[in-house]
């Protein structure tokens, strides 16, 4: 079967993929907690109901994404029709990170399915659990020609991006992000990059200081932290820095009591590589609230910190953990110094009632995308792209986007043959001064 041409296809396996992640949904969230504790409720409103949304829109509206645009055409080819024609890219490799390890894999994969391509899956090998189940439901429901997975480590991963693809879709790290396009600047091939940075949160003195520590509590510790659009830092004005601290114990207490390793709505450390990184950055002397570690249970507990060192560990690179640095600023100019200290991250979030205020700081700031007045939600929205800029990313993705970023767009003149000016033929003596003024109407 042409999956490349043949739209009718593409939309018959995704209806088939959509029965078999339905199909799968317990065991899915059965295999998150087996990974690294996912809660249940955190794997079905991230995961799975993410995917099963994403393969229902691509599926009602695949054929009208894939139908040719008509473009106003140029004054200088009267007459003519004007098209764009999406053309699969042909060949893709997805490679999927572990902290959200359905969603992050699926997800491109359907907009790829959808645009037409073959399609190479390369699931976390951190994961191993959830790995398991995507590669059980793409081989029950794909040819393998079509779609495949290949599970492996990191030499799994450097042989495959030694390979010549058509287009690569990569999300993880920064650092890994780079050796990524490294090797597709090598057959200049096309890449989208989903990454990361240090996230800052701004909490100005007119923020509902109750409310802001409730959805920044909520958007810092899902899935412990190890989240790519998680707040990476709190920039609190000076003045409201202990009430606001206040509400910070008060809301993690309330989100998940006394004792969060005791929580069944508390996930853990990917595995002890990542538990010992952050488990170095945490400086006894500025934790104010948790810092209590298990290396045998990959656990940390939710962890505020006191800052004031911009040199310290915790400060100099993405924390992608449930430690949560809290530093003040007095002027616009000391939010500046901060927040232009690191490279342009991925998300930022303001809470204030100051219109001007945050409309300034998205202004001033380049980032992915953010919230004001909330944290994360901004990744539910699939009318918005998303994806990073600089170093945080290459491309966004989402909604009709996500067909887009797999798909050529091949733009195409239909030309008429009832008149053919003779403008354009040489020999061109006499005719300078007509086609400028023309050309002045284009």
């Amino acid at each position: 079967m042409d999956y490349k041409t043949n739209v009718d296809y593409r939309k018959k396996t995704l209806i088939k993929l959509l029965d078999k992640v339905l199909l799968y949904e317990s065991e899915i969230i059965n295999a998150l907690y087996e990974d690294f504790k996912k809660p249940a409720f955190e794997a079905i409103l991230t995961e799975t109901s993410y995917v099963v949304a994403e393969l229902k829109d691509t599926i009602n509206n695949i054929k009208k994404w894939a139908k040719p645009k008509k473009v106003l055409p140029s004054l200088l080819n009267f007459p003519s029709t004007d098209y764009l024609y999406k053309e699969p890219y042909g060949k893709v490799l997805i490679i999927a990170p572990w902290n959200y390890p359905y969603q992050l894999a699926l997800c491109p994969l359907i907009s790829a399915v959808a645009a037409g391509n073959q399609v190479v899956l390369k699931p976390s090998e951190l994961t191993p659990n959830t790995a398991a189940i995507l590669a059980k439901i793409i081989a029950e429901t794909f040819n393998p020609e079509h779609v495949s997975v290949v599970q492996g480590g990191v030499e799994v991963s450097k042989d495959l991006l030694a390979k010549r693809w058509d287009y690569i879709f990569f999300t993880g790290s920064v650092p890994v992000g780079k050796i990524v396009a490294k090797a597709a600047a090598v057959h200049l091939t096309p890449v989208t990059l989903e990454l990361g940075g240090k996230n800052p949160c701004i909490v100005d003195e007119t923020a509902n200081l109750k409310l802001a520590a409730k959805r920044i509590v909520w958007g810092k510790y899902i899935n412990a932290g190890q989240t790519c659009i998680a707040p990476d830092y709190i920039l609190i004005q000076k003045d409201m820095k202990d009430k606001f601290i206040t509400h910070l114990k008060n809301e993690i207490t309330l989100a998940y009591g006394k004792t969060p390793k005791t929580s069944p709505d508390y996930a853990r450390i990917i595995n002890v590589k990542n538990w010992s990184r952050l488990s170095e950055m945490i400086d006894p002397d500025k934790v104010i609230f948790g810092g209590e570690t298990d290396k045998d249970d990959c656990y940390i507990a939710p962890t505020l910190i006191a800052e004031t060192n911009l040199d310290s560990l915790v400060m100099k690179d993405e924390i992608f953990g449930p430690l949560l640095p809290i530093l003040t600023y007095a002027s616009d100019a000391d939010l500046h110094t901060i927040i232009s200290r690191y490279e342009k991250p991925l998300s930022l979030y303001v809470f204030t009632e100051n219109k001007s205020f945050a409309h300034k700081i998205i202004a001033n700031y380049s980032f992915g995308g953010g919230c004001i007045n909330d944290t994360v939600v901004h990744f539910s929205n699939k009318r918005l792209p998303f994806g990073g800029v600089g170093h945080s990313g290459i491309g966004a993705y989402h909604g009709s986007l996500s067909f887009d970023v797999f798909s050529h767009k091949k733009g195409i003149v239909k030309k008429s043959n009832w008149l053919d000016l003779p403008m354009r033929y040489a020999p061109y003596e006499g005719k300078l001064k007509t086609i400028r003024k023309l050309l002045k109407w284009i």
